[in-house]
């Protein structure tokens, strides 16, 4: 057997499943999107069933749904059958999850939650089945094949369920004006934390250790302070302090050659005019994007009136766990 072969026939598979799931999107998603942000804006949560792999599914889309603003639980159908219907409150909505529509312990739960008069949204592959019938709004995940090889065990139909789930979060978080930093309040913990909620200020260096000096003088007063501060970089800056350009150590090593006598150069000839800057309020994640985008390691500081104060090495962010 060619096991690489064979993978990439399941993966293309899933592909075709994903691909039918997209070109048969209809009003039931713009429905599902309206019902679900309306829930939110009354107080309410997504609270999301399935049985056998849906439910797993399910506990994806729900914790992609609470992470990106949109409050969603997990209700198994036969524990809410007995007691645990209580997490269904009245200004809920429910997101019910089943290829086939057909599933008992599913369809059992259905009538409890309209007598309940909460809204039930489905993702099913079957539009004519008893869970589409039941449901206020039909979302349809239907595919051509699982990718088992007897078509029995649940795999495109799940991956295009998640997908779509993928798809409303996305949506959803778009629609509901949800940034960046709304993110970085639901993630206070590891890396995500960190880099989201940290900003310029907590990480740039400032006095000694932020190298500056006047336009004028010679690129070896720049080398001290740069060795002084042991950073990579040095601000130059007018009288009053506003940036007038930055020296690195990658300006050095690309003049060292071409220009004779260089430590003895005022610092002008050798410094870049106008470079990238940053500002206090900044957060960390942007410094890495900026950092990758423009391939560079050092970045200066400036308030609102150009003036410096501090600067940002790329070498410190590791030591900071947000690189």
């Amino acid at each position: 057997m060619d096991y690489l072969k064979r993978a990439k026939e399941v993966l293309d598979i899933e592909i075709a499943g994903i691909e039918k799931v997209k070109n048969s999107i209809d009003g039931g998603f713009t429905a599902a999107v309206d019902a679900i942000l309306s829930t939110v804006k009354n107080g309410g949560k997504v609270v999301v069933t399935g049985v056998g792999k849906n439910l797993h599914i399910g506990h994806k889309i729900a914790a992609t749904f609470t992470s990106t603003g949109t409050p969603s639980v997990v209700m198994h159908p036969i524990e809410a059958m007995h007691g645990d219907f209580g997490i269904l409150g009245d200004r809920d909505i429910l997101l019910a999850m089943s290829y086939s529509g057909a599933s008992d312990e599913l369809i059992a739960l259905l009538q409890p939650v309209k007598r309940k008069g909460v809204k039930i949204i489905a993702l099913t592959g079957e539009i004519d089945s008893p869970l589409a019938q039941h449901s206020d709004i039909v979302v349809s995940v239907k595919v051509d094949q699982e990718a088992c090889p007897f078509n029995m065990a649940p795999t495109t139909s799940t991956t295009a369920t998640l997908a779509i789930g993928d798809a409303l979060a996305m949506v959803l978080l778009e629609a509901r004006g949800f940034k960046i930093e709304d993110y970085a309040k639901l993630h206070p913990g590891g890396a995500i934390g960190r880099t989201l909620l940290l900003r310029v200020e907590d990480v740039m260096r400032t006095g000694a250790r932020c190298a500056t000096v006047c336009i004028g003088q010679r690129v070896r007063e720049a080398l001290i302070a740069m060795t002084g501060a042991k950073a990579g970089c040095v601000a130059i800056v007018e009288e009053d302090n506003t940036l007038a350009g930055i020296m690195t150590d990658g300006d050095l090593r690309r003049h060292l050659i071409a220009t004779p006598n260089l430590i003895e150069q005022p610092v002008e000839a050798v410094m870049t005019r106008n470079p990238i800057t940053l500002t206090k309020n900044m957060l960390a994640l942007e410094i890495l994007n900026i950092y990758e985008k423009h391939n560079i390691d050092d970045l200066i500081v400036v308030d609102g009136e150009n003036r410096v104060i501090g600067a940002v090495d790329i070498q410190d962010l590791p030591k900071l766990k947000i690189l």
